[in-house]
């Protein structure tokens, strides 16, 4: 699921835990996040780095998460479309032994030419910078938290796996989706193990530190705004893989390129599943989809590894993706135009007949592509007041980069 997902600039923006206010969604009133405007949430994600500190401070845990906001009627919907999700979900995934496996890409050990395959793995990777590790390994450590992931969607009313091997179409697609995930961080693990290039001792930490934190993505337990949130963060994942695998190409890797452009061509597939879904919502509940797309737009996007630590920084996360905002690997032109691309796909502007509530949410959602635009030059130079211009990661022996 995740590489560098981020928010609108570098750093994915809201984080959880934000003060609350009451709302109403689908005829169910539930607690959530307070609403900022545009320019405040694009500030708050651009200024998301703070100065360093040499404190050991671990991710504080989340509270006041809201929860099932999905009313009871709709559970049930969900529950119905068993059978649709059979016909049309679970067709966007491969057979096993259709799928590429990591060792495919990677020297293999029983070959007498393992030693010598590694050695000129080493030598094309000795080409990368470290900035682009340092992304890389962000990239890996976030594919690396899939339990996480996995429980996210099982949290879901009406959608989830009740039994941990239940026989329905959206447990199945919950788990085969997994194990298709499941090899993005093995073979970007494995490859970076090989290169000889990175701590790590330090990334394992990091991804220890990762699955212990889980995430709150704001959704509620609800599959109305669950699926708009994996919509997203799939079709990000996208975006900012294929970025790798273009700059990996660029830095004349071209098995790292094609590393990167595989596990991009797994994601863009998964987004089709999940924006498939939503779509479904929006034929059977045009209002209620809109809903959610709206309440999951003013919160904005929190990307998976949101609580990223290497039990040395406290500000790792946001460090992290303000160097890949200025890597170009994801950016906040990528955030607009994820919520241009959707707003296309679900037909959010062509929608007619809504409530004077509907209609609202309707100009809101379709205004934030513009509204955004306008804002980023504004928040960019904010973002540059107090981030660090260089800085230490961790994953990469404490070598300093640039950051901003």
């Amino acid at each position: 699921m995740a590489a560098n997902t981020m928010l609108m600039d570098s750093s994915n923006l809201l984080a959880p835990g934000s003060a609350l206010g009451v709302r109403d969604l689908g005829g169910a009133r539930v607690i959530s996040p307070s609403r900022m405007n545009s320019s405040k949430i694009i500030a708050r994600a651009a200024t998301a780095v703070s100065t360093t500190s040499n404190e050991k401070v671990t991710p504080k845990p989340l509270t006041k998460q809201a929860s099932h906001s999905l009313p009871p009627e709709k559970v049930e919907m969900l529950k119905s479309l068993d059978g649709w999700a059979e016909d049309n979900i679970l067709t966007f995934l491969k057979p096993v032994d259709k799928c590429w496996q990591p060792q495919e890409h990677l020297p293999e050990p029983s070959s007498e030419e393992f030693i010598d395959d590694i050695k000129e793995l080493r030598a094309r990777a000795a080409c990368l910078p470290d900035d682009y590790m340092v992304v890389l390994v962000g990239d890996m450590i976030t594919e690396e938290a899939l339990p996480t992931y996995l429980t996210m969607l099982n949290t879901l009313d009406g959608t989830r796996d009740e039994t941990g091997a239940s026989p329905t179409a959206w447990a199945r697609w919950g788990r085969a989706w997994t194990a298709e995930e499941n090899r993005h961080g093995d073979l970007l693990n494995k490859y970076l193990y090989l290169t000889g290039r990175v701590d790590m001792k330090k990334i394992e930490q990091t991804i220890q530190y990762l699955i212990g934190s889980g995430m709150d993505p704001q959704t509620e337990n609800n599959p109305y705004l669950g699926f708009i949130y994996t919509s997203f963060q799939e079709r990000a994942t996208f975006i900012s893989h294929g970025n790798t695998a273009r700059h990996a190409k660029e830095y004349g890797d071209m098995k790292l390129a094609t590393i990167c452009g595989l596990i991009a061509a797994d994601e863009k597939r998964h987004e089709g599943a999940y924006s498939r879904i939503v779509e479904k919502l929006f034929e059977l509940d045009p209002e209620g989809a809109l809903l959610g797309f709206e309440d999951m737009m003013r919160k904005k996007i929190s990307m998976p590894a949101h609580l990223m630590y290497d039990g040395e920084n406290p500000n790792l996360f946001e460090h992290y993706t303000v160097l890949a905002q200025r890597l170009g690997v994801y950016t906040a032109r990528d955030y607009t135009e994820i919520i241009e691309h959707f707003i296309k796909r679900w037909k959010v502007d062509e929608m007619r007949g809504l409530s004077g509530r509907g209609a609202k949410a309707q100009e809101y959602i379709c205004g934030l592509p513009a509204r955004f635009r306008k804002l980023e030059e504004r928040a960019h130079g904010k973002a540059h007041k107090n981030v660090p211009k260089a800085g230490p990661f961790s994953w990469i022996f404490n070598r300093e980069v640039q950051i901003m």
